[in-house]
């Protein structure tokens, strides 16, 4: 599930080569960013408009901003970045890549949008965020984000007591229901072909959780298109009022080729994203990543502290970087690549 946000201003790209380009405009983009403007590098975020939270009204479980609206957030955070120079320009990545190094031995990217205007970087930083993939049952992705949800983090709160289903997606669903079940006494586990031992089924019994093996065929709306159940394959219909489903996750590479960056799955096919080391290195020099590119389960407090510590590793690194170059020219050398 993808849904584009409306277009804001955009900044004009940049002439010649700038210290970072940010790829993504979300919570771990923009803090990266604003930690790089505040340490006075040049920095360019490019947003596609795209946010996994897009179809959500609210953002929850980060103090201070609890109950914000996330377009507000990525607007205040662009507005932050923008006040300490940084630049932020609405657009796609259509491809980025290795480019040949500066005189110096200095590293460079190319980075290139979907509109064929390039810039030249120093150093990347991948926040590019995530898709939630949902299961193909007809009816499901419109009420995505309402009344269908996938977190209880982050919607809990908001439908507790309601009659909830869980749709089991995999083994991941069973502690799913468990979760949900702290929200609500009426919870029904319609299980689409998950393997329920004997001893998941007496704990699902213990907590009057109750299990659906029949397949569901479709979601069903009520008269003013509110979720209103779902149909069964045996044509009864179970009344539910919010649906909640693990999504698979997996982290948008769209125009991220070039790089070749490792990938990682994390188990029961629940998803697949960036790996990583420690403040969001890779293996690939001059590339980071955060947020949930590579955290998948981050919410956005956690996103935004994975930009932030990513953003202050490369202005380290790029320290390092221009003060050996400053030595170098000093004594009339070439710095190693």
């Amino acid at each position: 599930m993808a849904v584009t946000t409306s277009p804001y201003a955009s900044d004009a790209l940049p002439e010649g080569t700038v210290d970072v380009v940010v790829i993504g405009g979300g919570a771990a983009g923009l803090n990266g960013a604003l930690m790089l403007a505040r340490s006075r590098r040049s920095v360019v975020v490019i947003d596609s408009g795209s946010p996994r939270n897009a179809p959500a009204e609210a953002m929850h479980g980060f103090i201070v901003l609890d109950g914000t609206p996330p377009p507000e957030i990525r607007r205040r955070g662009r507005e932050q970045v923008r006040q300490y120079g940084g630049r932020v320009v609405f657009g796609e990545v259509a491809s980025s890549e290795s480019a040949a190094p500066a005189t110096d031995g200095d590293l460079r990217f190319t980075v290139t949008l979907a509109d064929g205007r390039s810039m030249s970087a120093r150093r990347v930083l991948v926040a590019t965020g995530l898709k939630d993939v949902l299961p193909e049952v007809p009816g499901l992705a419109e009420h995505w984000g309402r009344g269908v949800v996938h977190c209880p983090y982050c919607h809990g709160w908001e439908v507790r007591d309601e009659p909830i289903g869980i749709l089991a997606t995999g083994p991941a669903s069973i502690g799913h229901a468990f979760l949900f079940r702290q929200l609500t006494e009426n919870l029904t586990f319609f299980a689409q072909g998950t393997d329920l031992d004997e001893s998941t089924r007496a704990r699902f019994a213990a907590r009057g959780i109750r299990i659906v093996d029949t397949p569901v065929q479709e979601v069903v709306n009520n008269e003013d298109g509110t979720l209103a159940g779902v149909r069964l394959a045996d044509g009864h219909v179970v009344a539910r009022s919010v649906l909640a489903v693990a999504t698979r996750m997996e982290a948008r590479t769209e125009g991220l080729q070039g790089l070749k960056l490792l990938m990682q799955d994390l188990p029961d096919n629940m998803g697949r994203g960036f790996a990583c080391g420690m403040a969001g290195t890779t293996e690939v020099p001059g590339v980071w990543v955060a947020g949930n590119a590579t955290d998948l389960a981050a919410q956005v407090g956690a996103a935004a502290a994975a930009g932030a510590l990513a953003g202050a590793h490369i202005n380290s690194v790029l320290a390092t970087a221009d003060t050996d170059a400053a030595l170098a020219a000093a004594q009339g050398e070439t710095p190693a690549l």
